[in-house]
């Protein structure tokens, strides 16, 4: 019994090194071409902050000096370039002599998210650049399309599982190739051809695995399914990103006591507020602009990059925010009321939570900004290894196909083999995985059924010959 059982355990290891290899065969062959697009794509979007400098440059700079003209004067012109008649949706001043300002209107003929921006020269008032912009950073139209091909292919949410897919492997197929180096670490093959090939393969997978399983962490974040499991997480352990409340009480607009021995005095109350407020709202003038810059300015919102958000419904704040994602982070917020502009709430990023902090960081890390020049070129090398993984890969399939002989191992051969325990082990945590990573778990379950396919094939064939 203790014979059986020593040769079991002895087993058991090499049966789990056949099926991660196995896995990760697969996750290659089929996984890889969303890999190879996302990893490409990935240098495109690195590449963009000079790519925008140089073909936005008109509408990003000015060559004129001089005192910049009041804020409110600034908007002014771009509301008669642009033939709008209400307020912008969002200011953006320049934040250095020789850049423009940004003032953001929205409009319906915009899709999801985007913004018209009217690009104008703070010193003469000339209109520097009209061009729609993209989500809450306010890129421009090359990163956009960038940036929506990398995370959708330019198909709206079915275009994300693409991405999604891509980033839910990914660690997985990094873990598992660093885990295969690692068990051969010390077996040196001097042979040419396929060997040499593998050994650089697994080389250079294990030189790019910290970098490989951030893409996939911080892609996650971002995705469409595992990403909402994430934040939901995130939530339950208090890790979310604080942010500004522009959500004004009612009573901050009363004039008077409420009548609090009439039972509907709240609604009456509530009524009264939301008219008031609603007359305050088309009352703003662009003089409050400059009037909400020199508060947000006193209150400590002291980056060169800034935007300004005025309120856009009744019982909202003015809200301003630090927009400066680069070393050292200038993410700071406050909220400011309407009629006093004082201060009603503010959220800065020192006192952050440490999750959110490195949540913050891992975004801009992963965009290529937090530290300029050296993210971009660190990224660059990282998703161009991974290109050159996948490429690899495939360059091994193709010649251990072309020369191969008997037949190949599949994941049901291989989990038939194993014991009980490694067994509903490998199904507790394939379970596990799926539930948190949706889109990982619906593609595993479709590589095996192709590989019970497979194999139902490989078996049909041995009885056939053995017949």
């Amino acid at each position: 019994m203790d014979t059986v059982s020593s040769a079991t355990h002895r087993r058991t290891p090499p049966l789990w090194v056949a099926l991660i290899t196995r896995l990760h065969f697969y996750v290659g062959l089929f996984v890889g071409p969303f890999l190879l697009v996302a990893a490409l794509s990935g240098i495109a979007y690195a590449l963009t902050p000079q790519l925008e400098e140089w073909l936005y440059h008109d509408a990003l700079t000015t060559r004129s000096e001089g005192e910049s003209q009041p804020l409110s004067r600034q908007i002014e012109a771009a509301r008669h370039a642009a033939g709008i008649a209400s307020l912008p949706a969002a200011v953006r001043p320049a934040p250095e002599p020789g850049t423009t300002t940004r003032v953001m209107f929205t409009g319906e003929q915009l899709g999801p998210s985007e913004h018209r921006a009217i690009f104008i020269d703070p010193v003469t008032l000339e209109i520097r650049g009209d061009m729609p912009v993209y989500g809450t950073s306010g890129i421009l139209p090359l990163r956009t399309f960038i940036d929506q091909f990398h995370r959708s292919l330019l198909l709206g949410d079915v275009g994300r599982l693409y991405s999604e897919l891509a980033a839910s492997w990914l660690w997985i197929a990094a873990l598992g190739g660093g885990f295969l180096w690692w068990r051969q670490r010390r077996v040196r093959r001097q042979t040419a051809g396929p060997q040499r090939l593998r050994q650089r393969h697994a080389t250079l997978g294990s030189i790019a695995l910290i970098g490989l399983l951030f893409f996939s962490a911080t892609g996650l974040t971002w995705s469409q399914w595992a990403g909402g499991n994430i934040a939901q997480l995130r939530h339950a352990w208090g890790w979310g990103t604080p942010s500004v409340s522009t959500q004004l009480a009612a009573n901050s607009v009363q004039t008077g006591p409420a009548r609090e021995s009439d039972p509907h005095a709240a609604h009456h109350a509530s009524a009264g507020h939301a008219d008031m407020a609603m007359s305050q709202l088309s009352s703003l003038s662009l003089g409050d602009f400059d009037q909400a810059l020199r508060a947000a300015r006193a209150a400590g919102i002291d980056a060169t990059q800034i935007e300004i958000v005025p309120p856009s419904s009744p019982l909202q704040a003015w809200k301003i925010r630090e927009i400066g994602r680069e070393w050292p982070t200038q993410v700071d917020q406050v909220a400011l009321d309407p009629q006093t502009f004082a201060v009603t709430d503010r959220a800065d990023f020192a006192t952050f939570p440490l999750a959110a902090k490195l949540t913050r960081w891992g975004i801009d890390l992963h965009m290529g900004i937090l530290f300029g020049l050296p993210n971009q070129l660190v990224l660059i090398g990282f998703a161009a290894s991974l290109a050159t993984l996948v490429c690899w890969g495939y360059a091994m399939w193709w010649r251990r196909r072309s020369a191969a002989s008997g037949e190949a191992q599949t994941l049901i051969s291989i989990y038939r083999r194993m014991g009980r325990r490694s067994q509903l082990g490998a199904v507790l945590i394939a379970a596990a995985l799926g539930y948190a990573l949706p889109v990982m778990g619906a593609s595993l379950a479709l590589f095996v059924m192709l590989d019970w396919l497979r194999w139902r094939a490989g078996t049909r064939r041995a009885l056939t010959r053995t017949a």
